[in-house]
């Protein structure tokens, strides 16, 4: 995971949104400034402070936080769960609890309470994309969340179950730069009062097929969240010739087909949400099924295995959130709603993939208040992709093999602060050994093996 630059120092407690520069006058953003300190407050600046933290920019050496578990500098960051307490339906949810981790399904369809106590079952939170006639007594009887419009008069705008606004699908793929950035700023207009916004891109806006400048514009417009759609296993793309890579972090033919393409899309993101001085919530897509096109070369499903490996290289490279794409167009398991699919088909032919799916989302859950704090930038070691969190008593390193890098043994070197001894591997029922200069090994089977390691913190094992 690679860390952005440091834009500026932080501070302690809340300070006011940094208003985004939208170069064509729409909507400002409610975004906060990118920090890299600050590990139990937002550590936001005001906008006057930031001068110059571009994707471009080198990236200075940043200061050890000295309040944190470990003393080590911080990945730049928008704030923890704190972020969502200005938006007051988000804040009402429960957004803002450390323990809140969104987890979407893209075009699913829900007419009873079993649905969605179906749909809870497999980590699923939030919904965008229903049918008009969907009764909004749905999401407060369940405890459950809406992105989007009113859909019909039982839509209440100030229920803190509608969280937020959809701005648009795809501009960068369907309009010119300027064009899609004044409907993203015109539908902005009319968003709710208390919801946040959001917009959906595809891989243009991470490619250097786009003017920089564009893409900026249309990741840093009038949103206070944004995601990416690129659907590496299952979509052309990485069986073309000849082959290209024209992404901000590269990703060659051999990797593109792998779990570590999601997270390095994160990544691409992320430089481009850093343009503007500020950060906001980053959130990707991963298929349950297939995002391959309905007419085209069918690149096959992704496996279960692939499927959990690319929600956790997300996750990994500090997406805030995860979206399901619910459709399969191609093959032979073709259904409009694969989630739904899973529940009232016998022998569902994506069964196992939406086994995966809950497997590692109630994971997700259960770490969200690890996950929810702010990453510490460490390497362990080459041939690895990691995040490394605390929680005031525990290390926490999330690690699967780096992209381009074959599957095997890997040797971590643990960081100064952490206990030597025992190395418990979280859901694997294992526990390994590390050295007394903290270093230990372990093995990934696969490109989407990923491994969460538990390690006491020195005086507390």
């Amino acid at each position: 995971m690679t860390a952005l630059p440091n834009c500026s120092p932080g501070t302690e407690g809340r300070a006011s949104p940094v208003r985004a520069d939208v170069p064509s006058g729409g909507r400002a953003s409610k975004r906060f400034a990118c920090t890299a300190r600050g590990a139990g407050a937002m550590g936001l600046v005001l906008a006057a402070a930031l001068t110059g933290c571009t994707s471009e920019a080198a990236a200075p050496a940043q200061e050890p936080d000295a309040s944190a578990d470990l003393f080590l500098p911080r990945i730049p960051w928008e704030g923890g769960s704190e972020y969502w307490a200005q938006f007051s339906n988000a804040d009402a949810a429960g957004w803002s609890d450390p323990a809140f981790f969104p987890i979407v399904s893209w075009h699913n369809g829900i007419s009873s309470n079993e649905e969605v106590q179906y749909d809870k079952s497999l980590g699923l939170n939030t919904y965008i994309g229903l049918s008009e006639d969907t009764s909004f007594d749905l999401f407060e009887a369940n405890d459950v969340f809406w992105i989007g419009d009113r859909l019909n008069e039982s839509f209440n705008p100030e229920s803190p179950h509608w969280v937020g606004t959809f701005l648009d699908d795809e501009v960068d793929g369907r309009f010119s730069p300027e064009q899609g950035l004044r409907q993203l700023e015109a539908r902005a207009q009319t968003a709710p009062a208390g919801t946040f916004t959001m917009a959906n891109f595809t891989q243009m806006v991470i490619s250097q097929d786009m003017a920089a400048r564009d893409a900026e514009n249309l990741v840093n417009g009038p949103t206070d969240v944004v995601s990416m759609d690129m659907y590496w296993y299952t979509v052309p793309h990485c069986s073309l010739e000849p082959y290209r890579s024209p992404y901000l972090v590269e990703i060659t033919q051999p990797a593109c087909r792998t779990a570590s393409s999601y997270g390095r899309s994160v990544e691409a993101l992320r430089m481009r949400d850093a343009a503007d001085g500020s950060l906001q919530r980053l959130w990707h897509f991963v298929e349950n099924l297939n995002g391959g096109p309905a007419e085209g070369t069918y690149s096959g499903y992704a496996q279960p295995g692939q499927i959990q490996g690319a929600v956790m290289s997300a996750v990994i490279n500090e997406a805030r959130g995860i979206l399901y794409f619910n459709q399969s167009f191609s093959g032979e398991c073709e259904t409009s709603n694969v989630f739904r699919a899973s529940q009232v088909i016998p022998d569902f032919c994506g069964q196992p993939q939406i086994d995966a799916v809950r497997e590692v989302n109630n994971r997700i859950h259960e770490l969200a208040p690890v996950i929810n704090t702010q990453s510490y930038e460490y390497s362990f070691g080459t041939g690895l992709d990691t995040m490394l969190k605390t929680d005031g008593t525990h290390a926490y390193v999330f690690a699967m093999p780096e992209g381009g890098s074959e599957p095997g043994e890997r040797t971590f070197k643990l960081p100064q602060g952490t206990a030597t001894g025992d190395v418990e591997v979280l859901f694997e029922n294992r526990v390994l050994s590390a050295g007394g200069d903290g270093s230990f090994s372990d093995s990934f089977e696969h490109e989407y093996t990923f491994h969460i390691y538990r390690v006491p913190l020195a005086g507390q094992g």
